[in-house]
């Protein structure tokens, strides 16, 4: 299951955030077709937020064809996004360069600042 953790100092609507992380977890293979998302009690729990805010996300992932609610059940997930698995080689390489741009003393504002450059320069022109 997806645990949330909203940052409140992001600038991004916190059901944006659980979209995103949503997304993020369905791309990485941490949720796939079937799983249950948690109750939108458990996420208020978790992260104090409003509940109105939990549904709002979970309505925008059901318009997006993401999840369906089933009443009386919870919210499941429908279908999976990309095909970049948690346990990919690629994810050890890049959790690898991640941490020696760390440790040559870059802070997070400048290590997304380079991958995003990067990204930017191999996928110039790509809609996703």
């Amino acid at each position: 299951m997806v645990e949330y953790r909203i940052d409140r100092h992001s600038g991004v609507a916190t059901y944006v955030q659980i979209v995103q992380q949503t997304k993020q977890a369905l791309r990485l293979g941490l949720l796939v077709p079937g799983d249950r998302l948690p109750t939108a009690r458990e996420v208020v729990e978790a992260t104090a937020i409003n509940p109105n805010t939990v549904l709002k996300a979970y309505r925008e992932l059901e318009r997006e064809g993401l999840v369906e609610a089933r009443r009386g059940l919870g919210t499941f997930v429908r279908r999976s996004l990309g095909t970049a698995p948690a346990g990919s080689p690629l994810r050890g390489e890049l959790d690898a360069w991640a941490a020696r741009a760390r440790e040559s003393g870059l802070d997070r504002d400048d290590v997304t600042a380079l991958f995003t450059a990067v990204l930017e320069k191999h996928f110039q022109g790509d809609p996703s």
